[in-house]
């Protein structure tokens, strides 16, 4: 029995249009306040301001994290467009499949199956189990990974999370080096006005990163992380269940509780296990 789409390491991927729209509405619904105020694009375009709360942004950054974990959360940032579905309803049917094979032929008879498994969680659990490892040992050596993978996708976030603390505060010392250079003008009135406008520019781009951009990035990779989680947990709840021989509707009524949040799958199943050696059926 092939295994299904749901062994797929990272899942399809597809445009995040959370991520897209947020940003869109945001960053639109700002610029639009600012034209109807009767105020111009060009009023809050200005290069140095982006410079100072940017770099000023990233050194703060780099000073709290390590430079690795700065680098990962990085490449994170382009994945916060892509969404990666990982479904939960269709790894409850693979680990069914997988159910049935060893309640009819085997565990050991699982082991073709496990070695085409794209997914690396699965493929050790399952690989675990096929080798008769204690379940004690397979749950505590599978929950590891699960801490691990939580631990780095946790400081990954975090970076997000304190750029959005800093870059309020970089925006602020933005506009104090305007006033400077505006102070440094006092004789010339007509000239202070527009020097202070210029000079809170830095403390808009400040706040607006911080809550626009960085802080709804940490948000959204937590939420990807207990998804995430939760499918693994899925996962490791499954093998045990196969290791342990439960039988095939009651590892599904188990695994159903990871599913209740999920969308309809729309796709119809069936299950039976026939002492008279008839095939199982699952999926439609």
């Amino acid at each position: 029995m092939a295994a299904s789409s749901a062994a797929k390491a990272k899942g399809k991927a597809r445009p995040d249009m959370a991520t897209i729209l947020g940003l869109t509405i945001g960053i639109g619904g700002i610029i639009t306040g600012l034209l109807l105020e009767g105020g111009k694009v060009q009023d809050v375009a200005q290069i140095t301001a982006g410079l100072i709360v940017m770099g000023g942004t990233l050194g703060a950054v780099l000073v709290t994290n390590s430079f690795s974990v700065v680098i990962r959360a990085t490449k994170q940032a382009g994945c916060l467009f892509v969404d990666r579905i990982e479904p939960v309803t269709e790894a409850i049917e693979e680990l069914i499949d997988y159910a049935t094979i060893a309640r009819r032929q085997g565990i050991v008879a699982l082991e073709q199956n496990a070695n085409s498994i794209a997914d690396p969680f699965l493929k050790k659990a399952l690989n675990l189990a096929i080798d008769g490892v204690d379940m004690d040992q397979i749950r505590g050596m599978m929950e590891l990974e699960i801490t691990v993978m939580e631990q780095n996708l946790e400081a990954e976030a975090k970076v997000f999370e304190s750029a959005g603390g800093y870059s309020p505060t970089i925006g602020i010392i933005g506009a104090v080096l305007g006033l400077i250079q505006v102070m440094k003008n006092l004789a010339n009135i007509d000239e202070v006005g527009r020097g202070i406008a210029v000079a809170f520019v830095a403390t808009v781009y400040g706040v607006a990163c911080a809550n626009l951009l960085f802080l709804p990035a940490a948000g959204k990779l937590r939420a990807r992380l207990r998804r995430s989680v939760r499918l693994r947990e899925l996962m490791l709840e499954g093998v045990l269940s196969i290791s342990e021989g439960m039988n095939q509707k009651l590892i599904r009524t188990k695994l159903e509780a990871f599913a209740r949040d999920e969308p309809k799958a729309g796709r119809a199943h069936q299950s039976e296990d026939k002492v008279s050696g008839k095939a199982v059926e699952v999926g439609g």
